[in-house]
C-alpha cells in the first residue's frame, strides 16, 4: 500500500487511558533515517512490517508512506541490520468523533516519560475534536520524529 500520510502529533498532558479501546506493543529498528527515505522495520503485536517514508511538507503534516506486511521472522533478521537503537513502545487506540482516533504511544527505555499522540487526517484541513488531555501540537518537530528519539533519546533533553 502506497499513499501519502497526513498525520497531527501531539504531547500529552492528561490521562487518556480511561478512553483506550486497544493497545499494542511495539518495538522498531531504522535501517536507513535518511530524511528522504526513512527505512523502518517493525514487531507490532504478532506482526512485522516494513515501512518507507519519504520527507514531509512544509507544515509537516504530510508525507509518502509506503507499508508490507513482513514475516515477524524476517523482522527479527532486519532488526540485527539496523542503526543502534531501538524503539520500544506501547500503542493506545482513543477513538474520538467521526471516525478518527488517537495512537497514542507511550515509550520506554531511553525515551520512557514521553507520551505522544497523533491523528491520521483524510486531508490537512480536517477539522478534529481535541479531548482536554491534549497537549501541545509538535507536528513536524524532528525531536518528536521516531527515527530522532532513536538517535537522540527524550533522556537526554535539556
Amino acid at each position: 500500500m502506497a499513499n501519502q500520510e497526513i498525520e497531527r502529533k501531539f504531547l500529552v498532558k492528561g490521562d487518556y487511558k480511561k478512553f483506550v479501546s486497544k493497545e499494542t506493543k511495539i518495538v522498531q529498528g531504522f535501517l536507513s533515517t535518511v530524511p528522504e527515505r526513512t527505512v523502518r522495520v517493525r514487531i507490532k503485536g504478532d506482526k512485522g512490517y516494513l515501512t518507507i517514508k519519504g520527507i514531509g511538507n512544509a507544515s509537516g503534516a504530510s508525507r509518502y508512506e509506503f507499508e508490507k506486511e513482513i514475516s515477524v521472522s524476517d523482522a527479527k533478521d532486519l532488526m540485527a541490520i539496523c542503526e543502534p537503537g531501538v524503539i520500544d513502545k506501547t500503542r493506545f487506540i482513543v477513538p474520538v468523533k467521526n471516525g478518527l482516533f488517537f495512537e497514542v504511544d507511550e515509550f520506554y527505555g531511553e525515551n520512557n516519560g514521553l507520551t505522544v499522540a497523533e491523528i491520521e487526517l483524510p486531508t490537512e484541513d480536517t477539522v478534529f475534536e481535541k479531548p482536554e488531555w491534549l497537549g501541545e501540537e509538535v507536528t513536524g518537530d524532528v525531536r518528536y520524529f521516531n527515527s530522532m528519539l532513536m538517535k537522540n533519546p527524550y533522556k537526554d533533553w535539556k
